[in-house]
């Protein structure tokens, strides 16, 4: 179950992510191919193809990390934690789901540069595959062919040529469509079933969606404010040692709630920790939103609500 939902949320992402995502990383392969990929065609063929075609992929993987919110939310303070053991389970399932999402801007990487072909020409034409390189020579002597193979990308146009590499163009753009495809399909399907089972309705899931953004903006606009007024005000105690102003900040305890990994539930499911905190830390029950009060016991968040945990702040 817990799979399922993993499954679910990264749809989510992927449609957040949208479209300007694969357009950055299709621009950016498009930039490596054209100004700084230059197969050498020799013997390093299957390598330097190899790791244009990965290395930036991974690279996209590793920022898609550093990137999220969630990452740093889980990691951040765990290693001072009493029950760090029990922790790092809850870190490893987190870190998990986030290497899903993090995968879109990877996949569209490779499928990009599939469809283009250079890197895959390049590295297939330096392969030992005895089996692979029958399907490139066709009828002719394989041990000659495999000589003549590393040199191909870098030699002048002729038709024996030419047929190996578009041959091998042909099933570079075969594998992207394929891989492009089945990513569409999977995130389709993925999508239905994150609504199928969301908690809300489609309207509010709107409404939510919005709250947290404007939060997030307010939240780094106040952090703003407050940091640069009690900057003011130690810097003007410091150099004029006027009287000192009353500037209260959050404690350590309240920073650590509001930090704290988003969980819903449909008893008292709250828009984010912000809203959970104040709620609760309120005395007066009147103040208490009704509209997001339902029966239920406590649930972990549904994947279509995976949006409260990732926006970041500044």
């Amino acid at each position: 179950m817990k799979g399922f939902k993993t499954a679910v949320d990264i749809a989510h992402k992927q449609t957040s992510m949208g479209l300007g995502l694969v357009a950055l990383t299709a621009g950016g392969e498009q930039i490596f191919s054209t100004v700084v990929f230059s197969c050498p065609c020799n013997q390093l063929n299957f390598l330097y193809g190899l790791v244009f075609l990965l290395v930036p992929a991974l690279a996209l993987l590793l920022l898609g990390f550093i990137l999220s919110e969630r990452t740093w939310k889980v990691l951040t303070g765990m290693c001072q934690e009493p029950r760090r053991w029990r922790r790092l389970f809850t870190a490893g399932s987190v870190l998990c789901r986030v290497s899903c999402i993090a995968l879109v801007a990877p996949c569209s990487w490779i499928a990009m540069a599939l469809l283009n072909g250079k890197y895959y020409e390049c590295a297939m034409t330096g392969t030992n595959v005895t089996a692979y390189n029958k399907h490139l020579c066709g009828d002719k002597s394989l041990d000659q062919c495999q000589l003549e193979l590393s040199s191909l990308p870098c030699l002048g146009p002729k038709e024996d040529r030419q047929r190996v590499l578009i041959t091998l163009r042909a099933d570079s753009q075969i594998l992207g469509w394929l891989l492009i495809a089945s990513i569409m399909l999977s995130n389709l399907l993925m999508i239905c079933m994150a609504r199928c089972t969301s908690p809300i309705s489609y309207l509010q899931l709107k409404f939510w969606n919005t709250y947290v953004q404007e939060e997030s903006n307010l939240m780094n606009s106040y952090s703003s404010q407050h940091a640069k007024a009690l900057a003011e005000r130690n810097l003007k105690s410091f150099f004029n040692h006027p009287p000192l102003e009353n500037i209260s900040t959050p404690s350590n305890k309240a920073w650590k709630k509001i930090s704290s990994l988003y969980k819903f539930s449909t008893k008292d499911h709250y828009y984010s920790t912000i809203h959970r905190y104040v709620e609760e830390s309120c005395d007066n029950d009147m103040m208490r939103i009704a509209s997001v009060k339902s029966s239920g016991t406590a649930d972990n968040i549904p994947a279509v609500l995976g949006f409260v945990d990732d926006v970041r702040m500044a």
